[in-house]
């Protein structure tokens, strides 16, 4: 087992600004370690962890040993919290968790560099999902890549933040006086982020042995229904009233519908994979872990007593809650807002023509204005186009007004009040444009 000081040693983290990322960077950096991340987005790396080196790029382009070469100079440990729940535009399991991993293995090895794996509870090989065998056989080829490694299995990660799976949890707590839950009878085991990145500080340091392996797991398993009362109680929301059991049948067709929102990017913890690992539990063995006689994995109560929950954290709960509802809304109104334009174009041309504008030039401008309408409405449906979508809405409501207000200030007085109703409109857009940020 090599072990150096730390002040030797130049860590590269793969997913850093992720939910396990993000903690074992923190983490690595208050103990003066060098640390190096790794991921998608540049604007995203620098506004989490502004104090961190970092390499922006696809990891879907790093399946070969070679790709690595650059990045591992004068690297001393790898640490790869990278992966993704399903396939969809932005992700494919078997090359991020296998074939990526494989070249990654590869490369530390020729190098003599740690690699430290973070995978996940149940990953097999004949798993149920693609998520957790595309895991596995990440797994599998580090073992025989012929280098050192750790390889680290944690359950239901629970963090000061949340993000994915803990974030979806939250957001289930935030429904007031009912908790529904599908599968409520589910094992679960939680792990703290803090203790999974402690548990990784000791094996960048040497306290755990080469080659390695564990489930980083609580001692004791618990239904999905007690951890949502667990997490209602410690967010503030009080116990709810009555617990609502989600049939599997309804439950995946919701997961069907959050597939499909895929394609367009929304890559929600609702989806059909997500349910299935629930369903099938998440669930593992500590006793590999304890048998080091380091500290153990914490359970879920000594988790919750450690962090403490703020109204931020209820409002972000709510707030996620909410999103869907926002988006919905927003699309819904930009299209009928088109929609009416185009289908009552006589009338909305008339508005413009009763105050001296000529009719072609009424009509063309009702035309235009209902096109960007559905252009809006179907942007921010889209998750990439999401956000400059909600600034284009603000910014089109703002020159309808101040236009309307130049053209047809009497518009202002109408008893349906078409203008007073894009105020609330233009806000709701702001706030979904802020609720947008994911990390």
């Amino acid at each position: 087992m090599a072990q150096a000081n730390e002040e030797e040693q130049h860590v590269l983290i793969l997913g850093a600004y992720g939910l396990v990322g993000f903690g074992i960077a923190t983490q690595l950096s208050m103990q003066g370690i060098k640390v190096t991340g790794f991921g998608r987005s540049t604007e995203t790396a620098h506004r989490v962890l502004p104090r961190v080196t970092w390499i922006t790029d696809d990891l879907r382009s790093y399946s070969q040993s070679e790709n690595w070469h650059e990045a591992l100079g004068g690297i001393t440990t790898v640490i790869n919290c990278s992966g993704a729940l399903q396939d969809g535009p932005e992700d494919d399991l078997e090359i991020i968790h296998h074939h990526m991993v494989a070249a990654l293995a590869t490369a530390c090895a020729e190098r003599d560099i740690l690699l430290i794996q973070i995978s996940a509870v149940g990953a097999s090989i004949d798993a149920s999902t693609e998520f957790l065998s595309s895991k596995a056989r990440g797994d599998a080829a580090i073992r025989v890549s012929g280098g050192r490694y750790n390889i680290f299995r944690p359950g239901l990660i629970l963090a000061p933040h949340a993000y994915g799976g803990t974030a979806l949890l939250r957001m289930l707590t935030a429904i007031p006086v009912v908790q529904p839950v599908a599968y409520p009878d589910a094992r679960i085991q939680t792990v703290s982020l803090s203790d999974v990145s402690g548990a990784v500080m000791l094996a960048v340091i040497g306290e755990v042995p080469d080659r390695f392996e564990c489930d980083l797991v609580e001692p004791q398993a618990h239904s999905l229904r007690d951890v949502l009362t667990a997490l209602r109680k410690w967010l503030g929301f009080g116990r709810a009233r009555f617990y609502l059991t989600v049939s599997e049948p309804m439950a995946m067709v919701v997961a069907k519908g959050a597939d499909a929102l895929s394609w367009l990017g929304w890559r929600s913890p609702l989806r059909s994979t997500g349910l299935r690992v629930l369903r099938d539990g998440v669930t593992g063995d500590p006793s590999r872990w304890d048998a080091l006689n380091l500290p153990k994995m914490s359970s879920i109560n000594q988790t919750l007593e450690k962090m403490h929950a703020t109204s931020e954290d209820r409002l972000a709960a709510r707030m996620a809650l909410l999103m869907p509802v926002m988006i919905v809304t927003l699309a819904a109104f930009w299209f009928l807002s088109g929609l009416i334009g185009l289908v009552r174009l006589d009338l909305a041309a008339g508005v413009l023509t009763d105050v001296g504008w000529s009719r072609p030039m009424a009509m063309l401008s009702v035309v235009f204005w209902s096109i960007i309408d559905f252009v809006l409405a179907g942007a921010i449906l889209v998750r990439k186009l999401a956000i400059l979508a909600c600034w284009a809405m603000i910014g089109t409501s703002v020159f309808y007004l101040a236009a309307s207000s130049v053209f047809v200030p009497h518009l202002w007085l109408d008893p349906l009040g078409p203008l007073v109703k894009a105020v609330p409109a233009t806000l709701l857009a702001l706030v979904a444009r802020v609720s947008l940020e994911s990390r």
